[in-house]
């Protein structure tokens, strides 16, 4: 059996841009070369669907790896972990900075490469003690990248 998405995805216009970067700057605080995630096209109390823009000018094309780049796998979770930020930030109403808690049960399903548009998709598990839980999943052309769960925590 193929995986499933962590939520529905067939009522979403993955093409219809809810929040933009400037939005998403307003409320996550990195930037330049750290700001991976490009865009939220849903939110709802189940959690979020974002997207990164893996681009060839990023600053690893050129060293991960000579001739056949591969996004990192710390940068796919870094960019959930952002759009967890986000979720929690905007539609949880958590204020602070929400700083990495942890990852669990990580794995990577297939190589990214520059060129390709990834999208982010968490759903909340549970929140409490100052702590929130996400199953997040990195989808690229219909095929899981990547799945685990992220942990944030107000710091």
């Amino acid at each position: 059996m193929p995986p499933q998405s962590v939520l529905n995805l067939q009522n979403v216009d993955l093409d219809r841009v809810l929040f933009d970067r400037a939005e998403i700057e307003r409320v996550n605080p990195q930037r330049g070369d750290m700001l991976h995630l490009d865009g939220v096209v849903h939110m709802g109390p189940e959690g979020i669907i974002g997207f990164k823009d893996v681009r060839d000018d990023e600053f690893w094309v050129p060293g991960h790896i000579p001739g056949r780049p591969l996004l990192p796998g710390v940068i796919m979770i870094e960019a959930a972990a952002q759009c967890a930020s986000f979720f929690t930030r905007k539609q949880l109403g958590w204020q602070g900075f929400i700083g990495f808690g942890g990852v669990e049960g990580v794995k990577f399903r297939q190589p990214v490469s520059p060129g390709v548009r990834m999208i982010l998709v968490l759903a909340k598990k549970w929140d409490r003690h100052r702590r929130v839980c996400c199953a997040a999943q990195g989808w690229v052309k219909g095929n899981l990248a990547f799945e685990g769960d992220i942990i944030g925590t107000v710091v």
